[in-house]
Parts: structure tokens; sequence; C-alpha cells
């Protein structure tokens, strides 16, 4: 459990986060894990559907999931007077839900439209598209969502043998951020999650295959050219973890003042939306520089990309320039503290990473230790060109 306290606050947060995501899936579940967070709504032995919604919502509360490649987390905010409430909420949902028939089948057409409605937006397409060139024959490549030949597929036999697979107490934990002491709140929680008990069952993710760098040019039916250039980054538990979150910020992260942003958009026009992420996982990681743009000026625009790209290797960050660097990782880091829901869905994540949480302050020390030297040491191994993947979108009529 991980509790922080708020003092004077009006509003308390709460959220089960379990270690289990597209990526514990096997070819025939894709798209299993987002399936049973849309049926954990469904119903519980106890509740029906519309009595889940309304239970937290008829108090002005708000209730919601989501679901990543190696995480699940249902999360609730409610009035801090509704605390039981909220926690017998998530509990009755977490370990109670009974994903009755008619249900199942009526969601899959939900999540079959899902699927239609984000083959429509490229931008985002391309982002698991992707992932599947550096995960290639991976679960970490597969889209979420899944296919519509996959969600259909789907039994409750299958969605039950996922959920005692992959829902286990000891990949689980439950976090609360609200005015109560940490008495109360483990109190409350024990009294609703206390009956589950570790397990003796044994779960190894398959390892992360081979990665080879591809270039790849695919029509679609747009106005825009997309791109995405990348490679794999760093894990969760790697040293220089830190060093290419900065050297991410620096290059294209977020603001209006990253080196691709103001060269690339600002200086030549090439370019409407330009930007560069990091995604870190338990034991890999995504290092990606998306852009969309017209489809005649795209390769110049690449051009301009790898230019930054060489620049990083080549030449270190002057004094100033770490500075800034470092003062902007820091408040952007800061400022997520101040989302609370954000904030303790990070901590108990954390617990489940690192069995451990790591305060805000020795994050803070381990960002203004980062070196110039650090940061191009980032750079000679994730910004190689011969091993970077490029994918592009090209617009089935020119614009």
């Amino acid at each position: 459990m991980v509790f922080r306290a708020t003092a004077d606050a009006q509003v308390a947060h709460c959220c089960v986060v379990v270690q289990a995501g597209s990526r514990d899936e096997t070819q025939e579940e894709n798209g299993m894990a987002h399936f049973l967070e849309h049926l954990l709504f469904k119903g519980t032995h106890k509740r029906k559907s519309h009595h889940i919604l309304s239970r937290i919502e008829n108090v002005g509360g708000e209730i919601n999931a989501y679901t990543s490649k190696e995480y699940t987390c249902i999360h609730s905010s409610f009035l801090k007077e509704h605390l039981n409430r909220g926690v017998d909420l998530l509990a009755d949902i977490f370990t109670n839900s009974s994903f009755p028939e008619k249900e199942l089948n009526k969601e899959k057409g939900v999540i079959v439209d899902e699927i239609d409605s984000y083959k429509d937006q490229p931008e985002e397409q391309i982002n698991d598209d992707f992932e599947d060139i550096l995960y290639a024959g991976h679960a970490m490549g597969r889209n979420i969502l899944g296919t519509e030949e996959s969600v259909n597929s789907f039994t409750t036999e299958q969605v039950k043998a996922f959920v005692s697979r992959n829902y286990l107490p000891e990949k689980t934990v439950v976090a609360i951020d609200g005015p109560f002491t940490i008495q109360k709140a483990i109190k409350v929680v024990d009294k609703y999650f206390g009956h589950l008990k570790p397990t003796t069952q044994v779960q190894n993710r398959s390892l992360i295959t081979p990665y080879k760098p591809v270039i790849r040019t695919e029509e679609r039916n747009a106005f825009q050219a997309h791109c995405i250039i990348g490679t794999r980054g760093f894990s969760l538990h790697h040293e220089l973890k830190y060093p290419l979150f900065l050297m991410n910020d620096v290059l294209g992260g977020p603001g209006m003042s990253s080196r691709l942003n103001m060269q690339i958009r600002e200086k030549y026009g090439y370019t409407y939306h330009i930007e560069s992420s990091f995604q870190p996982y338990s034991d890999t990681g995504n290092f990606n520089i998306y852009l969309g743009t017209d489809w005649n000026k795209l390769q110049r625009a690449i051009t301009l990309v790898k230019k930054e790209l060489k620049l990083l290797r080549e030449k270190p960050l002057g004094v100033l320039q770490m500075k800034i660097a470092r003062q902007k990782l820091t408040g952007q880091i800061a400022l997520g503290e101040e989302n609370r829901v954000g904030g303790i869905i990070s901590l108990a994540r954390s617990l489940l990473v690192y069995d451990d949480i790591e305060p805000l302050e020795a994050i803070i020390k381990k960002i203004e230790d980062i070196s110039a030297t650090d940061v191009m040491e980032v750079a000679n191994q994730i910004l190689i060109e011969d091993q970077l993947s490029m994918l592009a979108f090209k617009p089935t009529q020119e614009n």
C-alpha cells in the first residue's frame, strides 16, 4: 500500500495498480488487458453496471481506468468523507467482477468502434505501428487495443484465465491520497482488500526480442505526412535514465523552446508539430521523434533533425545550457507532483518496479548531478544514425 497525506484537502484519491498490461498477453489474447479494463465496470457479483457508475458519481465523484503495456490502473476521486465508499467500490471492481456474457458481447462492439476510430488518427496510429517495428514479434510491439478479429474471439473463459494468471495480490498496489492519518488509510484498505493473500504463482515476462533498424514508408488516406524516427531507449533501471530524460527535454521535449521546435518549426516553418519522447519500461525503453508536415517538406525536415542529433553527439552542452536543462526537467517533475491522481499512480508504479519509493528530493539530486559528459554519452549511445528506425505515412494524394 502507498499513502500520501494531503493536509486540508477536501478531495481524496484512490487507485489500484496491477502489474499486468498488453505485454502479458499471448498472441491470441492481443487486446485482452484493455478489454478487461472495460469489463471491470460491467458488473460484479453484488453490483450491476449502472450501480458501479452511480455508486461514486451520485456523490459527485469520478472513476476511470486505463491500460498500458505493463500496467492496468483503476482510479477514483471523491470528497474526503466518502473514503470508505470509494475504496469499497474499487475493491469490488478489482476482486469481484463477474464478466457477464451479455456485457462481454456488447463491449466487443464498443472496442471495435474504438479501433476504427483510432484508424482515423494517423498521428496516433503511427506511434503504435512504430513500436511494432521496435519490438517485432513481441507482445510489446502489438497494439494495446488488439484487432477486430482478436477482440471478437474473446470468451468469458479467456477473460477469467487472464485475470487468474495476472491479477495477483503480489503484483498489485493500492494507493490513497487525502487528508487522513496513515492509520485510517491502512484500516480502510485492510477492510476491503485484506482478504487478498499472496499466491505462489511464478510469472516471468518474455524476454525482449533483438532489435534491427527498419526504414519504411506506407501510404495513408490523409492530408498530412507523418513520420517517426527513433530507436530503443533505456529501461527504468538504467543508470543513464535521467540523463536521457534531460537530453530528450533539450532536443524536443515539452514546451516550445526545444531545439527541434525552434529550428524546424520556428526557423524554417517545415512542420506544425514536432517533438521527441522517451518512454522507459521495466526492461527496455523507446526514444522517438515525431513530426507532421507536408510530404514535399518531409525530407528537408528529416535532414534538419539529423543535423540536431549530430550536434548533440559531437558538441557538449554549455554551462548555461546545462543549468537551464536541469531547471526545466526539475520543474516538470515538481509540477507533475501537483497532479495528485497522477502522483499516487506514479508512486504505486514505483513500488511495483523498484520495491521502493524514491523521494522527490532524491530525484532532483540525481538531475542536479547530471553532467554535459553524461548527456553526450547518452547521445552517442541512443542517437547513432545507422541504428535509428524510421516510419513515414505518405498521403495517398499529395496536397
